[in-house]
């Protein structure tokens, strides 16, 4: 399946104008570092977690360099959600100098 993708700079422009994030990362890797208005759902619990996912409008997914993202975005475009992977992941967000956030909470 064909998974649309964007690069860091693009999504820091449709996080201003309040698109929705999320991030498949595991749970201490988003503990650790993320960007700041990314929703945490891990991978293996994206299908369980669907519900949390809005259905309307485009979904930006994101991991650590944007391999779980695409397969995350695979899965949610199989169930009509518009999911866009976001190339280089968290890795290029902080190589790019964006802003992140740390530890527990969002």
């Amino acid at each position: 399946m064909d998974v649309p993708e964007i690069d860091v700079d693009e999504l820091a422009h449709c996080l201003q104008g309040g698109a929705p994030l999320l991030d498949v990362r595991e749970d201490d890797e988003y503990t650790a570092v993320r960007v700041p208005e990314a929703r945490h759902v891990p991978l293996a619990e994206v299908p369980e977690r669907l519900a949390e996912v809005p259905a309307k409008g485009t979904v930006y997914v994101i991991c650590a360099k944007g391999g779980r993202s695409r397969a995350a975005a695979e899965f949610l475009r199989a169930r009509g959600i518009d999911a866009v992977n976001v190339a280089g992941g968290t890795d290029a967000w902080m190589a790019a100098g964006f802003p992140v956030s740390e530890g527990s909470g969002n």
